[in-house]
């Protein structure tokens, strides 16, 4: 969880996403990029039917 004061100056509202961006000893947090995508629903590797059968239960 992010402080209030952190998520306030990044425009963040509930359910939005955010990231870490790393280079080095660097460390930034940044607003997610919103594509529209769920990123679950995007990988269709795993979208068969047997798939949703063994992890329905997770």
């Amino acid at each position: 969880m992010l402080p209030k004061e952190a998520r306030e100056a990044l425009g963040l509202a509930p359910g939005d996403t955010f990231a870490f961006a790393i280079r080095g000893d660097d460390v930034r947090v940044i607003r997610a990029p919103s594509d529209g995508c769920d990123p679950f629903a995007c990988f269709t590797e795993w979208a068969s039917a047997a798939d949703r059968a063994g992890y329905a239960d997770l």
